[in-house]
């Protein structure tokens, strides 16, 4: 098997559990997480849900997962979810709602995956015969396509209002949220309370091996546990992989002021370099290599041969920081662009 680069840029899903979390994982206790006997599933989904001012959560393998079944929860087949463009649940999920849920998705123009109270209002008008009903409004914190970026508090909340008063619920996909918390210096539940559903996964910066949580209202998660087990998301002993989130929340979410720090050197290398790169927020970095003379797929196979791995969205390229990537990495990660630079020069 091909051995992994010596910087890992790709995602932050490329994390590793640490020899801590292992441990918390080979020691925990577990149940049948199906039957909903398995303490430490039970310990996670609480806490995850206070912890978002929400009153039940619900274990998932996957935050693909969780979108699935929240959307599946809160609609209807033949109605309508309103959603940034490049949103992950219209970009990255194999057409899951509309697979899945029967639901067609309007298509919201968004400033880094923003968009304001008014393009809601807009895009919530009552449906007819002609229009589909619009029955969710689906968020992104941070917003990945757009650039890692975070909703301003003030237009996260103006949206879920213009959306409650038209009668329609909203859905956050939280897969970054706690880079969101670190960045802008909130508590999570501000961001969970504003809204009828939200999840955080805990494989990208938080560094568990598997797992997320989608909490919202008792009778919500009840909703949405009928569609995990239909699509085949009920579990045995699910402690262990619980045990690790658990993990992660004592002891990774503070740290990761340290991700967006490297992101931060990163991109200020890199535009020292001559390259073009958009406003970190949080852990992304999104490059533009039109000065290197060669496309992304070019970039990323010379940089890949110095041993330092991104990854290409379109024309775009993504790095991406986490647990297991150090500010020596991130020097590292610098050189090994302005070796590729002076290759093409």
């Amino acid at each position: 098997m091909p051995r992994p680069p010596a910087v890992d840029l790709y995602s932050d899903t490329q994390t590793r559990p640490t020899a801590a979390m292992r441990r918390a994982m080979a020691d925990a206790e577990v149940g049948d997480e199906q039957q909903g006997t398995d303490p430490t599933v039970n310990r996670l989904c609480a806490r995850t849900a206070e912890m978002l001012g929400q009153e039940a959560g619900l274990f998932l393998p996957t935050g693909t997962m969780c979108n699935l079944v929240a959307v599946a929860a809160h609609t209807s087949p033949g109605d309508a979810i309103v959603a940034s463009a490049d949103s992950h649940i219209v970009r990255s999920e194999t057409g899951g709602a509309a697979a899945y849920s029967g639901v067609i998705t309007d298509l919201l123009p968004a400033d880094r995956g923003r968009f304001g109270p008014e393009a809601a209002a807009e895009a919530l008008a009552p449906g007819h015969v002609y229009r589909p009903w619009p029955r969710l409004v689906c968020l992104e914190q941070t917003h990945n396509f757009g650039g890692g970026t975070v909703w301003p508090l003030g237009q996260y909340r103006a949206v879920a209002e213009a959306a409650h008063e038209a009668g329609v619920p909203v859905h956050t996909d939280g897969a970054r949220l706690f880079n969101a918390t670190v960045a802008s210096g909130t508590d999570p539940e501000v961001w969970g309370e504003p809204v009828e559903s939200i999840w955080i996964d805990f494989t990208k910066g938080l560094g568990a091996p598997i797992g997320a949580v989608l909490v919202g209202g008792r009778d919500f998660i009840q909703a949405a546990r009928m569609h995990k087990h239909r699509c085949g998301g009920a579990m045995r002993q699910a402690g262990i992989a619980a045990a690790g989130c658990l993990h992660a929340l004592d002891h990774h979410i503070e740290r990761l002021a340290d991700d967006h720090a490297n992101a931060a050197r990163l991109a200020e290398g890199l535009a020292a370099l001559g390259l073009g790169t958009e406003e970190v927020e949080t852990n992304m970095v999104w490059i533009e290599v039109a000065p290197t003379g060669s496309g992304a797929a070019e970039f990323l196979e010379r940089l890949a041969a110095r041993d330092v791995r991104m990854s290409r969205v379109e024309e775009r390229v993504r790095a991406v920081t986490h647990l297991d990537v150090a500010a020596a990495d991130i020097e590292t990660a610098i050189a090994a662009v302005a070796a590729v630079l002076d290759e093409s020069a």
